[in-house]
């Protein structure tokens, strides 16, 4: 497993009992978490003292209780990078933080190729990858369905100091998206996908993960340059692992460009206990 160790804006401090308690900067918050399954003692004080919860509700969706005053948003760090974070519906925050397990392997590749790289990150949701790789000297189409989250995403690029960078947001359907780009001839270095389980377009496309993938990394390896480094999927869909990730990548790259292919989970260590709280799954095609 690759563990998001990296760290000090947040931190996952205990989980149990279907929950998170989680520390965002100096900010306590109680998520649900379904593959929280076991019942251990929440011994920490901060079970009691946590700014909010999020209380999941028997007809679906949920809200948020707030216990004490916090912000509307405010922001944390990693490493160079400042992200904006915020209680909003369906218990999220606006940022996944496993993911800098794959923003710091990225950037690690960018600044490796010593020339100019050009990245799509599709479904990029609030940019995390897309800030990351801007940052390490990348120029990135951001594509997402949504037009709230992709302000978000220039929200986040301002506060990393990036936004005059080179950067293209687009607010579109990542299929559709890719199926012009590969009419229009254009190439790309590094793809970077973090598709929903399920989802919608801006015109009611309906994206259904397990039934789209496969045809849908197929669509992108079309737009890999001739000397392309890296495509990342993500995964957190259950029932599409590492390997069937890893296997799907390598029957649409690795046959046809070589390299090498590589699935593993991805996961946040937990301070109370030191285990390993695996939190999805990545596989990645890169050329070395």
């Amino acid at each position: 497993m690759r563990v998001a160790d990296n760290w000090k804006d947040y931190e996952l401090i205990d989980c149990s009992c279907g929950e998170r308690l989680e520390r965002w900067g100096n900010i306590t918050l109680i998520r649900p978490d379904p593959q929280v399954i076991w019942k251990t003692e929440k011994k920490n004080p901060l079970w009691r003292k946590a700014d909010a919860v999020y209380h999941r509700s028997q007809s679906g969706g949920g809200s948020w209780e707030i216990r004490k005053k916090i912000p509307d948003f405010w922001t944390i760090g990693y490493r160079d990078l400042c992200f904006n974070i915020k209680t909003m519906g369906f218990k999220h925050t606006g940022l996944f933080p496993e993911q800098a397990v794959n923003w710091d392997y990225t950037a690690q590749i960018i600044k490796n190729a010593k020339r100019p790289v050009k990245v799509l990150n599709l479904f990029a949701y609030t940019g995390g990858a897309t800030v990351s790789a801007l940052k390490a000297g990348a120029s990135v189409v951001h594509v997402d369905a949504s037009k709230g989250m992709t302000m978000w995403a220039k929200d986040n690029a301002i506060s990393s100091g990036v936004i005059g960078a080179e950067v293209r947001w687009i607010v579109d359907d990542c299929i559709k998206f890719v199926q012009r780009e590969i009419r229009r001839g254009n190439k790309y270095d590094i793809i970077i996908m973090d598709p929903p389980s399920y989802g919608r377009g801006p015109g009611g496309e309906v994206w259904k993960l397990e039934n789209e993938v496969y045809e849908f990394c197929r669509l992108c390896s079309e737009l890999m340059s001739d000397d392309a480094l890296m495509m990342l999927i993500n995964s957190y869909t259950t029932g599409l692992g590492p390997a069937v990730m890893e296997y799907i990548l390598g029957s649409v790259m690795k046959k046809s460009r070589g390299g090498k292919v590589s699935g593993s989970e991805i996961g946040l260590k937990v301070s109370e206990t030191g285990l390993i709280l695996p939190c999805g799954a990545s596989a990645i095609w890169s050329r070395e």
